[in-house]
């Protein structure tokens, strides 16, 4: 697959070898996705593109806000999942102020995000926020 114009990145550090079997395995593939630095300054919202054995097909860079928030565009999200022919995806944010917990506003937004993706028959398969030491799993959570 061919990298896109609109920013949809392959092949980063061999992410594009990898299978999401837990959230582990997804915290480990998005810190190699996001940069060290926005971790800790400034929120940002990034989705994994993955096909329908899990496999990492690609990442694509969705919003970089401000230091406590960033939005993420449904439709944006839809777009590259299908421009990349994705089955499942895993949506993925940071909190630079190290608190793992999800917000109301971030339960809202992966509540719209999975309704939307599911009438693409595209699933979302977790939801991540990292911290520079720790992440939260939706799934894990039972949010997801």
């Amino acid at each position: 697959m061919k990298v896109k114009e609109y920013s949809l990145k392959y092949n980063k550090t061999g992410i594009d070898t990898r299978i999401i079997r837990n959230s582990t395995d997804t915290s480990e593939v998005l810190r190699e996705v996001f940069d060290a630095d926005e971790i800790n300054i400034y929120e940002c919202f990034y989705i994994l593109l993955l096909n329908n054995s899990l496999k990492v097909q690609g990442f694509a860079k969705i919003s970089q806000g401000g230091i406590t928030q960033t939005t993420a565009d449904t439709r944006l999200i839809a777009k590259y999942a299908i421009d990349s022919l994705a089955s499942n995806v895993v949506l993925a944010h940071n909190h630079p102020s190290g608190n793992t917990s999800p917000s109301g506003q971030d339960k809202r937004l992966t509540d719209n995000i999975v309704k939307a993706l599911d009438l693409l028959e595209i699933k979302v398969i977790d939801h991540i926020i990292l911290t520079d030491n720790d992440y939260y799993s939706f799934r894990d959570g039972g949010l997801l």
